[in-house]
């Protein structure tokens, strides 16, 4: 042992202690965040504590709940395990569990997706297990491109490394097609009937550009795939869950492993279908591993989370479950949770912005929020630091939410306002950095309950199965400033639509390939303006035009294009091509445009792919290219002041061109903010204003906070509708936007302004 690792691990031994009886604190991460500073190498200097074999577990959801299950099965299958069960899955966390705990037989560590390009090298895992990769914390870690290639990468640094892969998955299968290394891919056998979501990730194929087709679709990307032009498809499925079906009881399967003579059922009381891929990952690890899979069903049964993933409570005589979600996936999952149970129920949903959840949250617009707007009985509360814009996203779902600040407000105003029955249940879902503060609170409160009755069984807190959970849970198939809002039921809110009038022509919007353009949320501005007009009691129709279809513009009233991946992007801009006299036509008569990043990119003469410069549709005077030889992108909040609204403009930006204005073509806003860039990094301004047009960088999408524009847009919509149908055009009825504008204000004191 080198002196550098012998004072790594004497400091990291004194750092747990005092943290952990001093401190009180879990001691997770500081203890190997020190040791690496001391011995950068201590990672793989103490990979020889684990003598069998050792697992790296990524993905986007499910890392630590498959990651502790797994070290569960393992134990039960009589092996000693080193694992970093508490979710720290940097370096500094898998450290830490090396540092902390006694030389095993097996290591199951959860790692960060991009950190194991750093980590596998160093541990030499025989595994890599690969879950999912869905779209999250864009600000972050980019496209998923950028994932997929790190993990390739990581593997190739690891010749000897077996991936065992999520086959359902396009987005895994790719990583599985280009790694060098030797690969084992699960799955889901025939459909599990599920109801699909608006969003999905992954509609292009990654090797040829072609959309990509399927037999049929489980949730989000996943499924039976394939590529009618070039062949890819979803792989041959070494382990399969075959005839998954879900009662009141839960979920049962039958996890087989053919090859090996290995078949087994499963089931648990929480009938979620992420589940079902959750145990088939571990089933085919420990199958492929030579590990007995005979106790798996033990391990499931017996499983206590412990850490807020899918906990159930009984408080205040109140089943309560508490689930992590940190993506549209994730949270679209929660919701068919939610919505199984029928009865009356508070739901209060918390979201942070830190940095290690991501700055940006666009991504809620892609939650389908409205799935919870058809049942009555529902109190909805919103917290957390983003509490504001999350407020406003439920209320164009259809949701009147309150503000809170904690979990114990959601108690508090459920009991004061008798709006439920007392036994009625609650559900919390949290994204990352909100989940501890939410965990840690309903455990102070089962504590001080127990602490009370001088019961000691109900000071657990209850593991996912236990009889405390809301009926969902068991049934179910599959802080910033500001005061707005008050108690609500999921049926209604404070702007109800009124009823259109049948003799008006709807005002038709025509929304310019949404599956290839929207990767910040976008869509969530079509569904802003189609709900303004329905609370107007102005009847719309919104036109999805998506790839291979076209539109006549001289029958639509507003478009809208949004930004997407790279890919994407220039397969749009090639359909764009191809109408592009339409579109210019349509422009020049002063037909209204919002155009959202890639979108407002595609709409000048020239914008970046990657280091190739393609033609664009030259209906407005600007070019988008990279400045000099710089890669980095643009990326963090922004205001702007811009002409079309009183109100400071606030929104969010992520992109890597830079894009410059011709001589004499007006921004949409000058930034005001010290934070972001708008166009560029010279100009201090930000998208574009031409005729009817808008262009912009700024999502979040851009009119959620700011209705003026969503009204500048909507008056000039109803001015073409009228033109082009001879019906008056009447001027917009006033709303209440105090949500929007107090999501907008908090933005701008959080900002300085």
């Amino acid at each position: 042992m080198s002196l550098k690792t012998g004072a790594a691990q004497v400091t990291s031994a004194v750092l747990t202690w005092g943290l952990r009886h001093v401190a009180h604190r879990p001691a997770a991460n500081l203890p190997g965040d020190v040791a690496l500073k001391v011995d950068p190498a201590i990672v793989e200097h103490l990979r020889g504590k684990v003598s069998e074999a050792s697992v790296m577990v990524v993905g986007t959801n499910g890392k630590t709940s498959v990651s502790n299950l797994l070290a569960d099965a393992l134990q039960l299958a009589g092996k000693s395990v080193i694992c970093n069960r508490t979710g720290a899955n940097l370096a500094s966390g898998i450290a830490t569990a090396l540092l902390q705990q006694p030389k095993s037989q097996w290591g199951v560590f959860e790692c960060d997706e991009l950190w194991l390009a750093e980590m596998l090298p160093q541990t030499r895992a025989r595994y890599v297990l690969l879950l999912n990769l869905f779209r999250d914390q864009l600000d972050r870690c980019g496209e998923i491109r950028r994932i997929q290639d790190s993990i390739i990468g990581a593997l190739a640094s690891s010749p000897e490394t077996v991936l065992v892969y999520n086959g359902d998955d396009p987005l895994c299968a790719r990583i599985a097609a280009e790694a060098p290394n030797r690969s084992v891919a699960y799955g889901v056998q025939g459909s599990m009937g599920l109801a699909q979501n608006t969003v999905a990730d992954a509609q292009m194929c990654q090797h040829c550009g072609a959309m990509v087709q399927y037999r049929y679709r489980q949730y989000g990307q996943l499924g039976d795939y394939f590529c009618p032009q070039c062949g890819f498809s979803r792989p041959q499925l070494a382990c399969q869950a075959r005839a998954v079906e879900f009662s009141a009881k839960g979920v049962s399967f039958e996890a087989c492993d053919e090859a090996r003579g290995c078949c087994m059922p499963l089931s648990a009381a929480a009938g979620t279908p992420y589940l079902v891929y959750n145990y088939l990952a571990i089933f085919a690890l420990l199958s492929q591993a030579g590990v007995k899979t005979g106790r798996l069903q033990q391990a499931i049964s017996q499983f206590n989370p412990g850490n807020g993933r899918l906990q159930s409570y009984q408080l205040q005589g109140r089943p309560v479950l508490l689930n992590l979600a940190k993506n549209p996936t994730g949270f679209n999952q929660n919701l068919k949770i939610i919505t199984q149970d029928a009865g009356p129920k508070a739901v209060a949903f918390f979201i942070n912005d830190q940095i290690v959840d991501g700055r940006d949250i666009s991504w809620i617009w892609d939650i389908d929020f409205e799935e919870l707007a058809g049942q009555p009985g529902t109190a909805v509360f919103a917290g957390g630091s983003r509490k504001n814009d999350l407020q406003v996203r439920l209320k164009y779902a259809g949701l009147r939410a309150q503000l809170v600040e904690g979990i114990e407000e959601v108690f508090s105003q459920v009991s004061a306002d008798g709006q439920l029955p007392a036994d009625a249940g609650m559900y919390a879902i949290a994204n990352y950095t909100a989940l501890p503060v939410v965990h840690q609170a309903l455990d102070a409160m089962a504590a001080q309950e127990a602490a009370g009755a001088k019961a000691a069984a109900g000071a657990e807190g209850g593991a996912a199965d236990a009889p405390g959970a809301p009926a969902a849970a068991s049934t179910a198939a599959g802080s910033a400033d500001g005061e707005a809002g008050a108690a609500a039921s999921a049926a209604s809110t404070d702007a109800a639509p009124q009823q259109a009038d049948a003799a008006q022509p709807p005002v038709v919007i025509a929304h310019l390939f949404p599956d290839l353009l929207n990767l910040y949320g976008d869509g969530g501005n079509v569904r802003i303006l189609q709900q303004r007009l329905a609370w107007r009691g102005v009847p719309s129709e919104v036109r999805r035009v998506e790839h291979g279809q076209s539109v006549d513009l001289a029958d639509v009233d507003l478009v809208f294009m949004g930004g997407g991946p790279d890919r994407e992007q220039k397969l749009a801009s090639e359909e764009l091509l191809a109408m592009r006299d339409n579109l210019a036509a349509y422009v020049e008569a002063d037909g209204p445009l919002l155009a959202i990043c890639g979108g407002y990119q595609i709409l000048g003469h020239r914008w970046l792919w990657g280091d190739e410069l393609v033609e664009g549709l030259s209906i407005v005077d600007l070019e988008t290219r990279r400045p000099g030889t710089s890669a980095d992108r643009l990326v963090d909040n922004l205001v702007l002041e811009s002409p079309l609204a009183q109100t400071p403009v606030v929104g969010y930006e992520n992109h890597a061109g830079h894009t410059y204005l011709g001589e004499g073509v007006p921004p949409f806003g000058k930034v005001i903010s010290q934070t972001g860039a708008g166009n560029n990094e010279q100009d201090q301004a930000d998208g574009v204003r031409y005729r009817n047009v808008v262009g912009t960088y700024s999502h979040g999408p851009l009119l959620s906070k700011n209705p003026e524009v969503a009204d500048w847009l909507l008056s000039r919509a109803l001015e073409r509708r009228a033109q082009r149908t001879g019906t008056p055009a009447a001027p917009l009825a006033p709303l209440n936007d105090a949500e929007e504008l107090q999501a907008n204000h908090v933005m701008q004191t959080r900002l300085g302004l």
